[in-house]
């Protein structure tokens, strides 16, 4: 089974680190092997608190993956799921179709914060939730 989840937690962390770089990254970001040079931890904490999070609550993983479809399936994958309302724009996070059915983003801000910590600060300006996705395969 473990060697199943390599090819899988592979191909998904490239999903990951190409929906966190967001439209106006730069292009360094885009690099595969962004956070085994920058912060080899980084990919460590995020399987950590992703699987806290389904720990603590089973369908989680399921709930991250369903936030993943949702930013990247209108117009790209740009972390817009995540904005808050303010007195510019109406949120998607609280859209009425993401009302009481969009979950996990208090685990999208822990990993951010988890990322952060084990890296000593922000690397590279991308969505967080996608930051989830290489730990979600290897879930049981």
């Amino acid at each position: 089974m473990a060697s199943t989840n390599v090819p899988i937690f592979s191909s998904l962390s490239l999903l990951v680190i190409t929906f966190l770089l967001g439209k106006s990254s730069p292009t360094w970001c885009l690099s595969t092997d962004f956070y085994k040079k920058s912060c080899p931890g980084a990919l460590l904490a995020i399987k950590q608190t992703v699987d806290s999070a389904v720990a603590k609550e089973r369908r989680m993983g399921a709930s991250l993956l369903r936030l993943h479809f949702h930013d990247c399936f209108v117009n790209g994958c740009d972390g817009s799921i995540l904005l808050d309302n303010t007195s510019t724009i109406d949120s998607e996070k609280f859209a009425n179709a993401n009302n009481n059915s969009a979950r996990g983003f208090n685990v999208v801000d822990d990993i951010k914060a988890a990322v952060d910590k084990a890296c000593g600060g922000p690397l590279c300006r991308v969505p967080t939730s996608s930051l989830s996705l290489p730990a979600i395969p290897s879930l049981r």
